[in-house]
């Protein structure tokens, strides 16, 4: 039976991923920018379904849920970006940003 070992270095998208630790911190990083993106979206999409709604409570009440989750969202996304943030700066590890 033959194993095949791949390195991490050429597995990687570029060069300056060559840890699974900056791949973490990577994902992580571009995690928090899309998750907030997502949550605007859904806020913009929540304010126009409530303009949109004309008096009709089902669809009021289904954009209410929407804004609702999408900032409950937003204050955890934010919530867990300073939480790691505070992690950097009791530890002095960079979390988010390694290479630097």
């Amino acid at each position: 039976m033959d194993v095949f070992a791949v390195a991490l270095s050429e597995l990687a998208p570029s060069e300056s991923v060559d840890t699974f630790g900056t791949l973490v911190s990577a994902i992580a990083k571009n995690a928090f920018v899309l998750a907030g993106v997502i949550s605007f979206v859904l806020l913009i999409l929540g304010g126009f379904g409530i303009i949109v709604a004309a008096g009709d409570s089902k669809k009021l009440e289904q954009s209410r849920g929407r804004m609702t989750g999408a900032i409950v969202g937003l204050i955890i996304i934010v919530g867990s970006f300073w939480i790691v943030q505070i992690i950097e700066k009791i530890t002095g590890l960079k979390l988010l940003s390694p290479g630097l």
